[in-house]
């Protein structure tokens, strides 16, 4: 059988969530959140408590429930005993509450849904939920929810908090998924068991645990998920590369671990002829990327430049608001004073569409996501009216939030590299029974009203993914594309393969998604 890597959501347990796996794998997929709103109704309920008034009443009750406390906000569980049965009928109920599509969600028997039949409570329920999801198509043929997924909530909360995760902290990427497979580093963050090996960009994967890279057995592919998607911490795993420029491959042992995420780095400057040039890889819209980006544009405006290139080509999103953020230190006040960054649009009964934060505006000041930086610390400010910006099909949802939200104020937004991946959807993080459902509830359009990008936003210049140079270099070609394209050259010819495989990385789906924190 012809297997190959795919993006595979799993939405249940499996930590990486992205594996080698056999092409009849269904699409699916997931999303990012949007405002709240503390006002009371007659009801004397919030706009957010109307929002699941009903589901409410069936939250918590759990085949499996959790004690103690919450770690992040210690109060206790709300959890109480009771059956899968019982965690299914609170997901219909909220899934007709709250998602952007409750119209086309499919008549679907829960029966079958049991642990026996799917291993465990979460993978169960995972797999009910995603039989609840819409099956419609865009005009592309692409599903028009390819994005809502589920995720253990503790795991939620260490990503989306800390930017921990299990892993060796180095970013995987698929160039050709069917034999003769290229895998590569695409980058390693700092301070993680990937860095302290030197597992470094361009590195290729040859072998993981004395599998090939292209066995094609069941048993190689299992092999290969493994090692590729560690479950726990303290697994061990010993990868066959061959690292960027050398003669000769080695082995090297790698010790998963919970990671931190170093969202921002490389935050470098280039003199030419015609003005200092910024550049900036910024990786995640997680909360640590706050003071980190408040921090490099700071240090980018001291020093004078007069463009930047902004590298989100592995980004896929995050908290919706840091987006807004990032898109008013390019822009600065003058521009975004008073406008919109993004407009939420629930579906036609969600009680948020009346909430005054249906419209995100651009923060001026820090919404205290960081604790490391004080709540309402003034943002530095570019002022920019042009922006390269460097993308590929992992650019994804918040990302590009900042593409459209930018365009919206009538910032030249100079994309190079590959077309992003198309979502201009977010959701909410719910919990329930410790699996946190993460189910498409809005659609977003930037002061405009566009938002229209379902199949991605088109390069100003394609070009290829470049894993012979390091990210920052000014070689590297999207890089490069990007100071020729400003230097009046145009797009550089010959560096897109005609009718290439899209890049594709290997990671967590919270990498690839938009949301927003839960107002109050």
């Amino acid at each position: 059988m012809h297997r190959e890597f795919e993006f595979r959501r799993t939405r249940c347990w499996r930590p990486l969530a992205v594996v080698v796996a056999a092409l009849s794998v269904a699409a699916c997929g997931g999303g990012g959140g949007g405002g709240g709103g503390d006002d009371a109704g007659d009801s004397g309920l919030t706009l957010w408590q109307q929002r699941t008034a009903q589901s409410d009443k069936l939250a918590a009750v759990c085949a499996a429930p959790r004690s103690g406390n919450d770690p992040y906000s210690g109060e206790a569980y709300p959890d109480r005993q009771g059956a899968i049965g019982d965690e299914q009928r609170w997901l219909k109920t909220y899934m007709n509450e709250v998602y952007l599509w409750y119209r086309e969600i499919p008549g679907v028997n829960a029966a079958p849904y049991t642990a026996a039949n799917y291993g465990s409570v979460p993978a169960a329920l995972g797999a009910y939920f995603d039989a609840l999801l819409t099956p419609a198509k865009t005009a592309s043929g692409k599903y028009k929810d390819q994005f809502s997924f589920t995720y253990p909530t503790a795991l939620w909360q260490a990503l989306s908090q800390s930017g921990v995760s299990i892993g060796y902290g180095a970013q995987f990427a698929v160039l050709k998924s069917a034999p003769p497979r290229d895998v590569r580093v695409a980058y390693s963050d700092p301070g993680t068991p990937a860095a302290a090996a030197n597992v470094a960009r361009g590195a290729v994967i040859l072998a993981i645990d004395g599998v090939g890279i292209d066995d094609n057995t069941q048993a190689g592919i299992d092999v290969l998920n493994a090692g590729l998607g560690p479950d726990s911490a303290g697994e061990t795993h010993v990868f066959t590369l061959r690292d960027l420029g050398a003669a000769s491959a080695r082995d090297v042992s790698l010790t998963a671990a919970a990671v931190t995420s170093t969202p921002v780095q490389n935050v470098e400057t280039l003199d030419t002829p015609t003005g200092r040039v910024g550049y900036l890889q910024f990786n995640d819209h997680i909360a640590t990327a706050e003071g980190q980006l408040r921090t490099a544009l700071t240090q980018l405006q001291a020093a004078n430049i007069s463009d930047l290139v902004l590298d989100i080509r592995y980004n896929g999103g995050g908290y919706l608001d840091i987006a807004s953020e990032l898109a008013y230190m390019i822009a600065g006040g003058a521009r975004t004073q008073g406008k919109t960054f993004e407009r939420l649009r629930f579906n036609d009964k969600n009680p948020l569409a009346q909430s005054p934060d249906v419209a995100t505006p651009f923060h001026a000041a820090t919404l205290g996501f960081d604790p490391s930086v004080a709540e309402g610390t003034a943002l530095p400010q570019l002022g920019l009216s042009r922006v390269y910006v460097l993308t590929g099909p992992g650019t994804c949802s918040a990302s590009e939030a900042v593409i459209n939200g930018l365009r919206g104020v009538d910032v030249e937004v100079v994309q190079i590299g590959d077309t992003s991946c198309g979502k201009p959807y977010g959701f909410f993080a719910q919990d329930n029974c410790g699996l946190s459902y993460f189910a498409i509830e809005f659609s977003g359009v930037n002061a405009r009203g566009a938002g229209d990008y379902a199949d991605g936003f088109t390069p100003t210049c394609a070009v290829d993914d470049d894993f012979g140079h390091a990210l920052g270099d000014s070689g590297e070609a999207l890089f490069a594309a990007a100071l020729a394209y400003r230097d009046g050259g145009g797009c550089p010819a010959g560096i897109k393969r005609a009718g290439g495989e899209p890049l594709r990385l290997l990671r967590s789906p919270l990498r690839e998604n938009g949301y927003r924190r839960r107002p109050g």
